[in-house]
């Protein structure tokens, strides 16, 4: 029955990443039929990730209240209505319309899931969880392409995406009552426990914003974000405008992007029985440097190829990682709010850097992507590396 569970969240996480990756592949074809320019994907996107903000700042109350088997239900629910809204939309006020209910449909979920699997699994259950956001978010570009290859519309591929969530959504809708049962053993077994905060860290969860390293981690979120969300919708145009591929190909290259990040959460979920989440945000940074840098070098369009995968590949541990060591850093107790916090912030940076970047693309060249890579990353470092000192002396102070 556990694994039964596990496999349902494992799915509920590949509806988050279907969405995620369809606009920006799709964007060099839809804004042709729309004749809108190029940086207006960048104004839906705020859209959506303003949603998705505002539900993660409320997914703390909103799962106390309901829990997180019902979260989930209705979310993926909304999420399916919104793109079966996108395969009929008229014009571009009508994508905006329908993007805020996209973004709303992922918030809440994101939180849930994330705190259960931290609080609950092991690392590479966490791992393993945001490997199938990566297959989500893989398939999205994927369908795209093979619509746009065929000489058909975009509008199918939504569409497709669409159907597959109402399949999921009847899945979930059967397997409420499986939800409820296992989250009140969870909620039982909780209350039997005692606080595993860190020293010092308030014992009320509204005073969370006051432990040391909270806000660095939340800025490392924001910039993390700044990374994937902005290659992701960003990258097919980049690779038309800078490297003058088409965009069946470029949405190809795009769907490879997301595969390395899919392929190295599954890997890195094995790399957890041997290394601490610590060197693995390390080693995940260090490679997204080499991709970033592949990119910014004026080598043939095969390498960029090369950069996307290395940024995939490195972005994969960095997210679950972060997220897994959230407890442990903070406590059991403010986890689910100081994940709410950070996924905000993610979102945050995900609503605003893609389209500063796109809005500033649009006004000179792409080839600033590469660039922007380089210094989110950096910012990203500095920041972890920061989160690493403070834990270390907590530590030490608490061993004294």
């Amino acid at each position: 029955m556990a694994t039964f569970f596990l496999i349902i969240i494992y799915l509920a996480f590949i509806s988050l990443g279907l969405p995620d990756s369809m606009l920006g592949s799709a964007w060099p074809v839809m804004r042709l039929d729309f004749g809108a320019p190029v940086d207006r994907a960048g104004a839906l996107s705020i859209i959506v990730v303003s949603g998705t903000i505002i539900s993660s700042l409320l997914g703390d109350k909103v799962l106390k209240r309901f829990g997180t088997g019902p979260v989930t239900f209705v979310s993926v629910a909304v999420t399916a209505l919104a793109l079966l809204g996108y395969t009929y939309a008229p014009s571009i006020l009508w994508l905006a319309v329908l993007a805020l209910p996209l973004g709303l449909g992922a918030g809440a979920i994101d939180v849930g899931l994330n705190n259960y699997v931290s609080t609950h699994y092991k690392a590479h259950h966490m791992s393993w969880l945001h490997c199938f956001w990566g297959v989500g978010a893989m398939l999205g570009p994927v369908i795209m392409s093979g619509y746009i290859s065929a000489g058909e519309s975009w509008r199918s591929a939504f569409l497709t995406v669409s159907l597959i969530q109402f399949g999921l959504v009847a899945l979930l809708f059967c397997t409420l009552p499986l939800w409820k049962r296992t989250e009140a053993g969870a909620a039982a077994a909780s209350a039997s426990e005692e606080s595993t905060g860190p020293e010092g860290a308030p014992a009320k969860s509204q005073g969370v914003l006051r432990i040391k390293g909270v806000k660095l981690a939340m800025v490392t979120f924001l910039f993390y974000s700044g990374v994937e969300a902005t290659l992701g919708l960003w990258g097919s145009s980049f690779l038309v405008n800078v490297k003058e591929l088409s965009a069946a190909t470029a949405a190809g290259w795009v769907s490879l992007y997301y595969g390395g990040i899919t392929a190295g959460r599954f890997i890195a979920g094995f790399i957890t029985f041997k290394l601490s989440n610590r060197t693995l945000i390390r080693i995940g940074l260090l490679i997204t440097l080499i991709g970033a840098v592949t990119l910014a070098l004026p080598l043939p369009a095969v390498f960029s190829l090369i950069g996307f995968i290395l940024i995939g590949l490195g972005c994969a541990p960095i997210f679950p990682s972060l997220l897994h060591e959230t407890p442990a850093r903070f406590g059991k107790e403010n986890s689910q709010k100081i994940i709410g916090y950070q996924m905000a912030f993610a979102y945050t940076g995900g609503a605003i850097l893609p389209p500063l970047l796109g809005w500033i693309a649009g006004r000179t060249t792409f080839m600033i992507l590469p660039l922007a890579m380089l210094g989110f990353t950096v910012i990203m470092l500095l920041s972890s590396e920061r989160i690493n000192q403070l834990m270390d002396k907590r530590n030490h102070k608490e061993a004294v």
